[in-house]
Formats: structure tokens, C-alpha cells, sequence
């Protein structure tokens, strides 16, 4: 006996898949904000500490509420973040952190650590109503609107990948002999938190670098993090433009670390770059490994950076008037197109793939 496969079937298979894949996301939003308020409350930290806890030890530790430390923890337990012992009685059930949870949102130095991920979406989701309007009139929302906890998870999430760029500039030959050049100067473009230069600075002791970004607080934070590094004497963190880098030029070399596509005149910043760099020096670009074209149905990357485009970079992007509005998620043929108008001749890749990102030397 044949079974007939009709349209209504495949219309039913369709709709209850779609349907599965909305509750999913919706059980991975409810976590990733679970997430933010156990890290902003200090309770994964509490819990790494102890072997088990009670509601009412981990809120009289971190002086929260008891209440609310139960729900919560009882969420992160029925999510499997937590391991709840069995015990009938609620106030007595103790919690301990489940296998692998503690590297991923409490060690900030390993380059498995995701936390920033949900300081991030709560940033961006704390200004829905301004998305919706941007989206809606063309206009933006800016990072500084977005707030401390997106400059601050920007930061923490990149620094893992900064501390391990000397290891990865040494097996670059031309790179690496540039940067041990005596007195060498460096740019360093967008730098956020100023991790990038303080990790080089920290890997060549005669390297000097200046730093540029239009973010306030990102520039008091940087100077900050350097003079804990140990390395503020060499280290200069400044308020100003990228596009106006050729004014303390010149440069051994000039980086743009995962920013350019944030940046509403790229083709200035890097006809800027041109005219700061040395003529023997270098010119290097990091920025997200995207695909070289747009295809539907993509890979888990390119879906993360057209999330990260819609809810931060271009509306950061977009807040500057006028804009070049390119997004987070800038193909090699965008940046190539963007050289060229600057004055380049082209973009070589230097290293395919670096956890999200890629590096381009601009030729």
C-alpha cells in the first residue's frame, strides 16, 4: 500500500520544523540572558568557588536575593548549566557549576570565553525601541547608546585573541621583522579596549604604539588597561579619528583590528593609512572571515556576523552621517573595492582564518 505525499503534508512539515526552530531560539534567548544576570550578579564566580551551594548561601555571599536565587538557579539546573542534587527540600537542594561552564563564562583569558556574547545581546536587546526606529527612519544607534556592557564585552571578547597575536605575527617573517625594527612606531585603528597594542607592546619591548578611536570611554579604559600592563611609557591611547592617522604619522606599520567595517569612511581611513604609513612599512586589516559571496542557508559564522550587523555594527555604523554603512559583514570584495577607491592597488590575505576573523595586508 503507497503513501501519497500531498502538499498540505510537506506545508504541515514545514510549519511544525519552522515552529521547533522558533521555540529553540527562544529557549537559547531565556539562556543567554540567564547568563548575563548570574555574571553580572556574581554568581557563576560564587559558585566556582564552592563545591555546591544553596539558595540561601549564594545569596547571602553575593548580597542578592534568596528568592531570586533559587528561580534562577532551578533555570540553570533544568538547562544543564548547573547540577542540582536531589533533594526534596528546595532550600536545602544544593547547585554546582556542570562540567565546562566555569572556562567558557568565568575564564577571561582562554579563548573559549563566550560571556561577553550575552553582555552583548543585552546590551543591544536594552535598545529595541531605538533598533526599531533606526530601522524604520535610516538612522542609527550608536555605541555609545549601546552602553558600557557592549564596549566592555567587545573588549573581553577580542582580548583572548590579542594576547595570541605575537605568536601569530612571528610565523608572519616580513610582518614580524617589521615590528622588531629599533623604534618601531605602530597605528593601532578602532582599538576599543587597547588590548592589541598592549600585547604587542608587551611582546616587543622596543615597539611604540599610538592608538586612535572615537569612543571616550573606550579611550580612558584603554589608558587604564595599559598602565596595569605595565606599558602606558610606550603605549599613547588618543581621542581622535582614524582618518586623520597620516597627522602623527609616520608608522612602521598601521592595524585595524576587527573595526574598519564599523568605521562610516573606511576609504578615508585607509587613503589616511597611506599617507601615514613608511614606505618600507606595512598596512594590515583584521577584520570577520566572512564567505567571499552571499549565499542563503549559510554556516553558523555567517549567520553569528549578520546577527552582530543587525543588532550593533551597522546601526553603530549608520549613526554617523554619511556612512558608508558597510556592516559587519564585509566580503574581501568590499574591502578590495574600498583600497582601491583609497588608492591601493589590492588586498592580500595574510591569514585565512583567525578564529572569527581574517587578516588582509593592503598592497
Amino acid at each position: 500500500m503507497s503513501t501519497t505525499i500531498t502538499g498540505a503534508d510537506t506545508q504541515a512539515e514545514a510549519t511544525a520544523a519552522f515552529a521547533d526552530r522558533i521555540m529553540e531560539a527562544t529557549l537559547g534567548w531565556f539562556d543567554l540572558m540567564a547568563v548575563h544576570l548570574g555574571s553580572q550578579l556574581g554568581w557563576y564566580a560564587e559558585l566556582a568557588r564552592a563545591d555546591g551551594l544553596t539558595a540561601d548561601e549564594l545569596a547571602d555571599t553575593t548580597r542578592t536575593d534568596a528568592r531570586y536565587a533559587l528561580e534562577w538557579l532551578e533555570q540553570q539546573a533544568a538547562s544543564g548549566i548547573l547540577v542540582a542534587e536531589e533533594n526534596p527540600d528546595a532550600a536545602a537542594r544544593r547547585f554546582r557549576l556542570a562540567p565546562g561552564v566555569a572556562e567558557v563564562l568565568l575564564d577571561q583569558g582562554s579563548q573559549s570565553y563566550l560571556e561577553p556574547l550575552a553582555r552583548m545581546a543585552a546590551a543591544s536587546g536594552s535598545q529595541i525601541d531605538a533598533l526599531v526606529d533606526a530601522y524604520r527612519t535610516g538612522g542609527g544607534v550608536s555605541w555609545e547608546q549601546l552602553g558600557r556592557h557592549a564596549r566592555e564585552a567587545q573588549a573581553d571578547m577580542n582580548r583572548p585573541w590579542f594576547d595570541d597575536l605575537p605568536a601569530l605575527f612571528s610565523r608572519i617573517e616580513r610582518l614580524d621583522g617589521i615590528l622588531r625594527r629599533p623604534d618601531a612606531r605602530i597605528a593601532d585603528l578602532g582599538f576599543g579596549g587597547g588590548w592589541s597594542s598592549i600585547a604587542l607592546a608587551k611582546a616587543y619591548p622596543q615597539l611604540r604604539a599610538v592608538g586612535l578611536d572615537i569612543d571616550e570611554a573606550s579611550v580612558e579604559a584603554a589608558r587604564r588597561n595599559a598602565a596595569e600592563a605595565g606599558v602606558a611609557d610606550r603605549v599613547e591611547f588618543l581621542l581622535a579619528d582614524a582618518a586623520r592617522v597620516d597627522a602623527h604619522g609616520p608608522f612602521d606599520a598601521v592595524f585595524a583590528f576587527e573595526c574598519l567595517h564599523d568605521m562610516p569612511h573606511p576609504v578615508d581611513v585607509l587613503a589616511a593609512a597611506r599617507g601615514a604609513v613608511s614606505d618600507d612599512g606595512i598596512v594590515v586589516i583584521m577584520d570577520e572571515a566572512t564567505e567571499e559571496r552571499f549565499a542563503a542557508n549559510a554556516s553558523d559564522l555567517e549567520r553569528v556576523l549578520y546577527g552582530f550587523s543587525l543588532f550593533v555594527c551597522l546601526p553603530d555604523g549608520r549613526s554617523h552621517t554619511p556612512s558608508a554603512a558597510t556592516g559587519t559583514v564585509m566580503r574581501p570584495s568590499t574591502l578590495r573595492g574600498y583600497a582601491r577607491a583609497a588608492g591601493w592597488s589590492d588586498i592580500e590575505v595574510l591569514v585565512p582564518e583567525f578564529g572569527l576573523w581574517r587578516f588582509y595586508e593592503i598592497v
